[in-house]
């Protein structure tokens, strides 16, 4: 092979990663990877050990890659459809599905090898994680509660680092941190759904605004950030940490309110900064907070 063809292949083989990457908005593990730490964090009562921080980042990386890219394979002739998503690489032809698949594969391995790296409970879960995440994939086309798997899928990030750093589950914090992530995703991830509603009903997918309407699911996503928050609070009073925690305990629920005046049911114009922006600092506050309390107190 010529180094003109080797060339001309390397270029493609970056340029199809670097849209996938795009695809999957590879930048949103921002929402999931600060709870990771924040469980291994609160494991270890201090820092983790530089290999534990290096191989829960990887894992994190690996499973989330691998259950965006494999949902944007599950979901290719629906983004077809919608225009909202139409534009999506694989619809669009940027990307074939073998590829994709490829890359999904990929993910998954580098999350079972940062598993087995870890310890052996981690590498024994791991599948369970695997599953969960393709489950979810196909959840809208038979339950409303798919907001709710998409929760207990970024829950389990938490509990994982926590288990990565121990090797069990001794204590109800991770499960608690993992209560606040699934409810506090499952919130959002209602709202966001919201943009689909006309799609969902006319599709036949199951969602709580295609279900009970924009202006109820509004009041639903509300109700379910209003769980994550107590969660939040009770997780304040078990890990007993102190004023910081406390200041992290408050800007949460502010952020939580902030969010949900930025939509209504007539006017969804600012669901992006909604969903993107004030969900990206709920995430590192929470690590700045509970993980600086934690840190102070060694």
């Amino acid at each position: 092979m010529s180094s003109t063809v080797r060339g001309a292949n390397m270029a493609t083989l970056t340029r199809n990663i670097g849209t996938t990457l795009e695809m999957i908005k590879i930048e949103h593990t921002l929402f999931a990877l600060p709870f990771a730490f924040l469980g291994a964090v609160l494991a270890a009562r201090g820092l983790p050990t530089l290999p534990q921080i290096l191989w829960i980042t990887l894992a994190m990386v690996g499973a989330r890659s691998a259950a965006m890219a494999f949902n944007r394979i599950a979901d290719k002739d629906y983004d077809a459809r919608n225009p909202r998503t139409k534009m999506r690489a694989i619809p669009a032809g940027a990307l074939s599905v073998g590829f994709v698949l490829v890359f999904t594969l990929f993910g998954a391995a580098l999350f079972l090898f940062a598993a087995a790296m870890l310890n052996r409970l981690t590498l024994m879960l791991s599948p369970v994680a695997l599953a969960s995440i393709v489950l979810y994939s196909y959840t809208k086309r038979w339950t409303l509660l798919s907001h709710l798997v998409l929760g207990w899928c970024l829950a389990i990030a938490p509990t994982g680092a926590w288990v990565a750093v121990r090797g069990t589950i001794d204590s109800p914090v991770p499960l608690l941190l993992s209560l606040v992530v699934m409810l506090w995703t499952a919130g959002f991830d209602v709202l966001y759904a919201c943009q689909d509603y006309d799609f969902d009903r006319r599709e036949g997918l199951y969602s709580i605004p295609a279900r009970f309407g924009i202006a109820r699911s509004l009041w639903i996503s509300r109700g379910l950030h209003a769980g994550a928050f107590a969660a939040l609070v009770a997780l304040y009073f078990i890990t007993n940490l102190g004023l910081l925690t406390a200041i992290g305990v408050i800007a949460t629920g502010a952020l939580l309110v902030y969010q949900h005046t930025l939509v209504r049911a007539d006017d969804l114009s600012r669901l992006n900064a909604a969903f993107f922006t004030t969900n990206a600092f709920v995430s590192i506050i929470l690590l700045i907070t509970f993980g600086g309390a934690v840190l102070l107190n060694i």
